[in-house]
C-alpha cells in the first residue's frame, strides 16, 4: 500500500479514536447518582483575574457517595469558588463552613435522569458527527491523492478502509453510550 494513503489512513483512526475519547471525558462530566470530583472538572475559578480549574486552586474529595469536598488552598478563595460552582450551571448548590465548600449531591429525580441520557446522546451524537467528519477529510485527502495520479484501486480500497473505520467507531460510540446510559438510569 502507498505510504500516502497508509498515513491518511493512520491519521484518521487516530482522530475518530480522539472522538472517543473526548467523549468519554464528557461523559465523566455527567453525573450518574454517586458523587464524584469529575463532576466539577468543568469548573473555572476566577483565580486573581485569570479562569483556572478548580482542582488547581483546592483540593476535590468525596468523603462519602453523596458528598463532595472542596478544600481551597488559600481561604480567600471560597466565595470565589462557590461563585464558580453555581456558574458552572451543574445543578449545584454549594455550602461554606468558613474553611471548605461543601456540595451535597442530591439523588436523581426520574426526569432528570431523563434530561441528563438526552445530554448524553446528545454528546454522543457530537463524537458521531466528528467521526464522520474525519471520514470526510480523509476521503477527500485520498481524491487529491488520485488526481495526483495514484491508482484508482488504491485509492478505492483506502476509501473502503475508511468507511470500516468509521462503521466501528460509530459503533463503539454506541457501545460508550448504552453503558453511560444504563449507569444514569440505574437508581
Amino acid at each position: 500500500m502507498n505510504e500516502d494513503i497508509q498515513f491518511i489512513l493512520d491519521g484518521t483512526e487516530e482522530a475518530m479514536q480522539s472522538a472517543i475519547t473526548h467523549l468519554k471525558k464528557q461523559f465523566a462530566n455527567i453525573r450518574a447518582g454517586k458523587a464524584s470530583p469529575a463532576m466539577l472538572g468543568s469548573v473555572m475559578v476566577d483565580y486573581y483575574g485569570s479562569q483556572t480549574p478548580l482542582s488547581q486552586v483546592a483540593n476535590v474529595n468525596t468523603p462519602d457517595g453523596r458528598t463532595i469536598s472542596i478544600q481551597p488552598w488559600e481561604k480567600a478563595m471560597i466565595h470565589e469558588i462557590e461563585k464558580a460552582i453555581m456558574n458552572a450551571n451543574l445543578g449545584f448548590n454549594p455550602m461554606n463552613n468558613g474553611e471548605s465548600v461543601i456540595i451535597n449531591v442530591p439523588p436523581l429525580t426520574e426526569e432528570r435522569r431523563k434530561d441528563l441520557v438526552k445530554q448524553a446522546k446528545a454528546e454522543a451524537e457530537d463524537a458521531k458527527v466528528g467521526v464522520r467528519n474525519d471520514r470526510k477529510n480523509a476521503n477527500n485527502e485520498i481524491k487529491k491523492l488520485e488526481k495526483e495520479g495514484l491508482a484508482e484501486d488504491l485509492c478505492r480500497n483506502a476509501e473502503v478502509d475508511v468507511q470500516d473505520f468509521t462503521d466501528a467507531y460509530i459503533k463503539k460510540i454506541d457501545e460508550v453510550l448504552a453503558v453511560k446510559e444504563k449507569e444514569i438510569l440505574t437508581v
